[in-house]
C-alpha cells in the first residue's frame, strides 16, 4: 500500500467534519468518562466536549434527581454548570480529616440529590433540603432522613422467601445501587458520599428489616447510609427509611456542625478517584474492625477500673470495720 501523503492525512482529520455531525453522531453517544478523555485528546475535541447540553444530558441519564427544578437551578449557577457536577460527584471522594480543622464560614444549607437503582436503573430519585443554621442541626448527631416518618416508597423487586435470604441479600450487593450527590450552593461544589454499591447487606438484629449499607470511609470517621427494606416474601419489596449519617472510630455519631465542617473540607480538598467497590468494601469492614477494637479496649478498661474501684472500696470497708470494732 503506498504511503498517504499530506492531502489524504489532513483529509481523515476529526476536523474536517461539521461540527454538528460530531455532536450529533459521536459525541452524544458517549458516556461521561469517555467523553471528558476526548476533550483532553485534541483542542478542537475540547471546545466540542464542552458543550452544556451534552453534560446536562449526560448528568440527567446517569443522575435523575438532577432533573429536578430545586436542583437544576442549583448547577446553572456552577462555573460549568453540568461539567463541573459530573467532574466533583462521578468519581469517589477520598479525604483524611486533619486532626483539628479550622472551622470554615458554614453554608446556611446543603442539598441532597438522592437516586436509588436496581440492575443499573433508576427506581427512586429524590432531592431534598438540609438546613445547617439551625440549633438542633449543629448540636445534635447528624441524621438526614430522606423520607417522611410514614412514607414508604415502592420498588419493582420481589422481596425473597426466608429459605433463600442469604442468595438474596448477595443479589442486593450486586445489583442495588445508590448515589447520594451532597450540593454545597455556596461554594459551587459537589460531592457524592456513597459508595455506588451496598458495602453491607444484612437482617436488622431489631426490627428484622432489611438494611442495605453503602459508605464512603474518610479515615477517622465514614459517611454511612442505611436503606431499610421492608415486605411479605414472595411480595413486592418496599423502601421505607433511608438517612444519612456520619460516625467516628468509637460508633458515635458525629455532630451536625462537625459533620458539615468536614464534608465542606472534603469537597473543596478531597481527591477525586474511579470508584472501586471492592475498595470501599474493604475500607467499610476495616473501618467496623476498628470500631470493634476500640470498643473491646474500652470495655477491658472499664471493667478493670470497675474492679479497682470495688477493691478500693472493700478495703475501705474493711479498715471502717476493723476501726469501728478494735479501734476503741
Amino acid at each position: 500500500m503506498p504511503p498517504m501523503d499530506a492531502t489524504s492525512s489532513s483529509s481523515s482529520d476529526i476536523t474536517t467534519l461539521h461540527p454538528d455531525i460530531i455532536r450529533s453522531h459521536i459525541l452524544n453517544r458517549l458516556d461521561g468518562p469517555t467523553l471528558a478523555s476526548a476533550s483532553s485528546s485534541t483542542l478542537h475535541l475540547r471546545r466540542l466536549c464542552s458543550d452544556h447540553n451534552l453534560w446536562r444530558t449526560i448528568c440527567a441519564a446517569t443522575w435523575p434527581s438532577l432533573n429536578q427544578p430545586h436542583a437544576s437551578a442549583l448547577i446553572d449557577t456552577f462555573p460549568a454548570a453540568h461539567r463541573s457536577v459530573f467532574s466533583d460527584s462521578f468519581p469517589s471522594i477520598q479525604y483524611s480529616p486533619p486532626p483539628n480543622p479550622i472551622p470554615p464560614r458554614l453554608s446556611p444549607e446543603f442539598v441532597s440529590a438522592v437516586d436509588l437503582y436496581y440492575k443499573g436503573r433508576p427506581v427512586f430519585s429524590r432531592v431534598i433540603t438540609t438546613e445547617t443554621h439551625k440549633g438542633w442541626f449543629l448540636s445534635s448527631p447528624l441524621w438526614v432522613d430522606l423520607l417522611d416518618p410514614n412514607e414508604v416508597v415502592p420498588t419493582p423487586l420481589i422481596f425473597a422467601k426466608c429459605d433463600e435470604e442469604s442468595s438474596w441479600l448477595a443479589h442486593l450487593e450486586e445489583n442495588l445501587g445508590l448515589s447520594w450527590i451532597v450540593i454545597d450552593p455556596t461554594r459551587k461544589r459537589a460531592a457524592n458520599l456513597s459508595s455506588r454499591r451496598p458495602v453491607a447487606a444484612r437482617r436488622h438484629w431489631l426490627t428484622g428489616d432489611l438494611e442495605v449499607i453503602f459508605a464512603v470511609t474518610m479515615e477517622t470517621v465514614q459517611w454511612v447510609i442505611r436503606v431499610t427494606c421492608c415486605g411479605k416474601a414472595g411480595g413486592a419489596m418496599h423502601v421505607r427509611e433511608a438517612s444519612l449519617t456520619m460516625e467516628d472510630t468509637e460508633g458515635r455519631h458525629v455532630t451536625g456542625r462537625d459533620s458539615f465542617v468536614i464534608l465542606q473540607d472534603a469537597v473543596e480538598n478531597g481527591e477525586r478517584r474511579k470508584p472501586d467497590p471492592e475498595e470501599a468494601k474493604a475500607r467499610f469492614d476495616k473501618f467496623c474492625r476498628l470500631k470493634r477494637e476500640i470498643r473491646e479496649r474500652k470495655l477491658r478498661r472499664d471493667s478493670a477500673m470497675d474492679t479497682v474501684a470495688m477493691l478500693v472500696s472493700f478495703t475501705i470497708f474493711v479498715s471502717l470495720f476493723w476501726f469501728m470494732v478494735f479501734g476503741f
